[in-house]
């Protein structure tokens, strides 16, 4: 209870602006916890002993495998190469696009509104410094000089700002190591992608034939 009344103190004293600092500060919490347990279960789903042996398979031109190896996996590279073999008899470079941007998008939810908390915060921050030495000013332009007037403004304008930074500090940290997890799975993803492409045309080139793959790949999934 203690704690409890000094946080409300504590809000009070930053005055009306408080509010929309809150609102700021309640997004920015459930957003980053929300993305830090996705990116837990995200590496839990990572498997590289499959995905692995997918690239094997397809090296040895043995796509039907591959196909099969990575049909359910919940990696999402094993996962997007799957939907790219799904349609080699069509554009395999648009499928391959296609589920490497559904992938990227999933990683990168809710990051733009970070960025926007990161930004807002502190500019919040200021607007309440603003309004707090306003205040002040008021006061002292008074008839007569009131001190707790002008130590009230002054301690608006400073818890105001110190709550915008710290939210602002609070999401930059976690926001950066979003963003870095985002960078290395593009690269995963676009290095496969690429592993695939290069793959798939050798084997055109050396007689693969991509409908009977394809007929051959729905009997065996079926």
């Amino acid at each position: 209870m203690l704690l409890a009344n000094i946080a409300v103190e504590f809000f009070k004293k930053g005055g009306p602006i408080m509010w929309p600092i809150l609102v700021v500060a309640i997004v920015a919490i459930a957003v980053v916890t929300e993305r830090a347990f996705w990116w837990l279960r995200e590496s839990a789903k990572r498997d590289p002993e499959t995905l692995e042996k997918v690239l094997a398979a397809m090296e040895n031109g043995d796509f039907k495998a591959a196909l099969t190896q990575s049909k359910g996996s919940e990696d999402p590279v094993t996962r997007m190469i799957f939907r790219g073999l799904s349609h080699v008899h069509g554009s395999l470079t648009g499928a391959l696009k296609v589920a490497a941007g559904a992938e990227i998008k999933r990683a990168g939810r809710f990051l733009m509104l970070i960025d926007t908390c990161i930004t807002v915060a502190p500019l919040l921050g200021l607007l309440g410094t603003v309004t707090g030495i306003m205040g002040s000013f008021q006061a002292v332009g008074g008839n007569e000089l009131a001190v707790s007037a002008v130590s009230g403004g002054i301690g608006e304008a400073l818890t105001a700002t110190a709550c915008g930074l710290g939210i602002a500090i609070f999401c930059l940290l976690p926001f950066n190591y979003f963003n870095e997890r985002l960078a290395k799975l593009t690269f995963e993803l676009e290095t496969a992608a690429t592993n695939v492409e290069v793959m798939v045309t050798r084997a055109k080139q050396e007689g693969f034939d991509t409908m009977t793959f394809r007929r051959e790949s729905a009997a065996g999934l079926a």
